[in-house]
């Protein structure tokens, strides 16, 4: 195997270890036609900021027409606006010093990279898993620019929402634990127990996990 780690295995492995495990096995990694549906949308963001509702419910959205469209213009009102509308390049395979991975975007001037999640964020900030491909993401531009990249972003197409992650201790920390997982992982890791993780694990059926109902938890 590469010494040079997957920017999505990182992610995989900051989720759970077992996870990744089950991903290597798979015998084609490329995204579901689905998530190429809901990425294009990112690349839509001045047309869909005013489209109707008719156009918006023919799209692959996670929230109402009128929620995404007051996010888009929220995030319109952002002077990161013009660089995520109009990006320096897409699709672009970065190879780092340890990682490499598809940044969908490269933005602004000087550039950082952008990751297109096909998901939803939290209330605030980014998930682990996707804060720690953003930051294999700067790393690697980092390490062929050799510049500087103090930051990333995560975008939620299917939201309207668009977050940045900076390269902090904590970050830079979650990564470097990532890729140590990913590094050693030549067994099968332990299942999680009674993880709210398993429900929306892909991989749930292959794993055989069982998660407790709140029936038997709570003794009835």
């Amino acid at each position: 195997m590469s010494s040079l780690v997957a920017a999505s295995d990182l992610a995989h492995a900051a989720y759970c270890p077992r996870q990744l495990y089950y991903a290597r096995r798979e015998e084609t990694r490329e995204p579901p036609s689905s998530v190429d549906a809901i990425r294009a949308l990112a690349f839509e963001y001045p047309t869909l900021a005013d489209a109707s509702d008719d156009e918006l419910t023919t799209r692959p959205l996670a929230t109402s027409p009128d929620d995404y469209r007051a996010n888009l213009r929220e995030l319109r009102r952002r002077e990161e606006w013009e660089a995520l509308t109009e990006p320096v390049a897409r699709d672009v395979l970065l190879t780092g010093k340890d990682c490499r991975g598809i940044a969908h975007k490269l933005v602004g001037d000087p550039p950082i990279p952008s990751f297109v999640s096909p998901g939803s964020p939290p209330e605030q900030g980014v998930w682990e898993p996707q804060r720690v491909r953003a930051v294999a993401l700067a790393k690697a531009l980092a390490w062929e620019r050799e510049a500087e990249v103090p930051r990333a972003i995560v975008e939620y197409p299917a939201v309207g929402v668009v977050r940045t992650v900076e390269l902090t201790t904590r970050n830079k920390a979650a990564y470097r634990r990532a890729l140590r997982v990913a590094r050693e992982l030549d067994f099968v890791p332990p299942r999680l127990q009674d993880s709210a993780k398993c429900d929306g694990c892909s991989y749930r059926t292959e794993c055989g996990v069982k998660t407790r109902s709140l029936k038997s938890l709570l003794g009835f």
